[in-house]
């Protein structure tokens, strides 16, 4: 979702967000390809895109939070091809698939929506490989993980749309009668 926008301490271990856990941690070996597609120009002009799409490669460490997917980089300049961080909201993640390649290792290939001013653009994707791990058990805990972050989205969603609960009526004044005050003159005996 946006690309070197993670906050990281002096061990370049991410700043967690207000009561973010960490569910897994890939230590080493992770690597990351995002491949950004190409955009339209910007302005008045249609003809052409922006240059065409790109592609940047990032080996480092992986972690699945909660709230996010976060990648930081093993070297701290991101290099030419790369990027130093990557910050990934679960409920960004639009899909995310276990790929088995009949050549080449197993990876998860995931759809982004990406953020206004992230450094990304709409139609991108990422693959995500390790290469000291198995992949399985990321893949399934990155479903889990994501699944659970959109349903707890949906459910504020859902509460702040719901109206707010009234107070019930105070009952109104009568004269002895048990006729109330305010009744219309029908009521009146």
């Amino acid at each position: 979702m946006a690309l070197n926008w993670t906050m990281l301490n002096a061990d370049r271990v991410p700043v967690p967000l207000p009561g973010e856990i960490t569910v897994m941690t890939v230590e080493s070996g992770a690597e990351v390809s995002l491949i950004i597609p190409d955009t339209p120009p910007t302005g008045a002009s249609t003809s052409g895109g922006s240059g065409g799409g790109r592609t940047l490669i990032g080996t480092g460490k992986l972690f699945l939070t909660d709230q996010r997917l976060l990648f930081v980089s093993s070297n701290s300049d991101g290099g030419s091809t790369g990027f130093d961080t990557l910050s990934l909201p679960l409920p960004s993640i639009l899909s995310a698939r276990f790929e088995q390649p009949y050549l080449g290792s197993n990876y998860v290939s995931i759809d982004i929506r990406p953020a206004s001013s992230g450094g990304l653009t709409s139609g991108t994707k990422s693959e995500i490989r390790l290469k000291n791990q198995g992949i399985f058990q990321f893949v399934s805990l990155l479903e889990k993980t994501r699944e659970r972050a959109v349903y707890m989205k949906r459910q504020m969603r859902d509460e702040e749309e719901t109206l707010p609960a009234y107070p019930s009526p105070l009952p109104a004044p009568s004269r002895g009668g048990g006729t109330p005050i305010d009744a219309p003159p029908s009521y009146e005996e």
